[in-house]
């Protein structure tokens, strides 16, 4: 029998994992900025306020700590809540709610006591939008023991990530990127309610080398494994999809195979997930074991410009990527 299937785009399989806790599970409600307006939040959360009621789906005033603060406390008297940021650098000022409180409950009280909260992060950058408004941030968050970090990168992670961190009793912090809001995909009609514990999927195989990447940077690698293929580079594409806990071992086995490494990130380059990434793959594998030193591609180390022309030197692109594995393989320089 064939697997019933649903057409979405990345936005509205978000969507559609908010509207599958809120039927399946009373114990849920969402909470935060804006929620009540596609401005805000895109088509992820198109009018879930009234099919499921203001009171479950809750637009705050603006104070990210007060509506943070007051998701956890709800998550330690039993109920499942999403607290909604718009965009994660406004996050930061509910970084203690998080980092401090959330992330810390479980193992201050001897695993007796859960925080069972999403803390749900927007990426919302381009658009000469400013450094203050252009960040993700993700390398910090990941870097704290007891909060989970999930990057969904394809349109059923989108929706299968949210579900299964809402049931999952640890905190979690979960990051979607507006640039991928438009990727659309056919994906199973049932979510994958386990899906936060499998770990890293290989999307793509390749021989020639390894691409590894999450969240948007996850699709940058896919977009440039294709266009690697017509030069005949065999790019293999790991998307991590959580990256913490940071489980490295399909990484480090795929690396074994192609012998190169080109780590991936839309985070900055010093004390980022892509070092992280390389520091991992190169512990782990023997000496000689690849036959070209690792690359990153990554952020340029400054704060987000504002002009266009500058932003199109400031990203990860595919043609970066791109030119990364040419410099790898031994067909051309990297590009700065």
């Amino acid at each position: 029998m064939k697997e019933e299937t649903l057409s979405l785009s990345y936005g509205t399989a978000v969507r559609e994992g908010f509207a599958y806790l809120l039927r399946e599970h009373p114990e849920v409600f969402v909470i935060g900025q804006g929620l009540w307006s596609p401005w805000y939040v895109g088509n992820s959360m198109t009018e879930l306020d009234r099919e499921f009621g203001r009171e479950r789906v809750i637009d705050t005033p603006v104070s990210e700590l007060a509506c943070t603060g007051a998701a956890l406390g709800a998550a330690l008297a039993g109920r499942r809540p999403i607290v909604v940021h718009p965009r994660v650098d406004f996050m930061l000022l509910a970084v203690d709610q998080i980092v401090t409180q959330a992330a810390k409950w479980s193992s201050m009280f001897g695993r007796a006591g859960a925080a069972p909260v999403v803390f749900r992060g927007i990426v919302n950058r381009g658009g000469e939008q400013g450094a203050q408004h252009s960040q993700s941030l993700h390398s910090w968050f990941a870097h704290v023991p007891g909060l989970r970090v999930v990057m969904p990168a394809s349109v059923a992670d989108a929706r299968d990530l949210l579900v299964s961190a809402t049931l999952c009793d640890d905190p979690v912090l979960y990051i979607d990127d507006r640039w991928l809001y438009e990727r659309e995909a056919d994906i199973p009609a049932i979510p994958d309610v386990d899906a936060i514990h499998r770990g890293p999927r290989i999307v793509r195989a390749g021989t020639d080398v390894t691409l590894v990447g999450a969240g948007y940077a996850s699709y940058l690698a896919e977009q440039a494994a294709d266009e690697l293929a017509a030069l005949g580079i065999s790019a293999e594409v790991v998307d991590l999809r959580t990256i913490n806990p940071l489980e490295m071992d399909v990484v480090v086995a795929s690396v074994e195979r192609t012998g190169r490494l080109v780590a991936v990130d839309g985070d900055w380059t010093v004390c980022g997930l892509a070092g992280e990434i390389v520091a991992a793959v190169v512990e782990r594998l023997p000496l000689g074991a690849m036959v070209a030193k690792p690359r990153r591609v990554t952020l340029q180390d400054a704060p987000a410009p504002t002009s266009r022309p500058l932003e199109a030197r400031y990203y990860p692109t595919v043609e970066k990527v791109v030119a990364a594995v040419r410099a790898s393989v031994g067909l051309g320089v990297a590009l700065a």
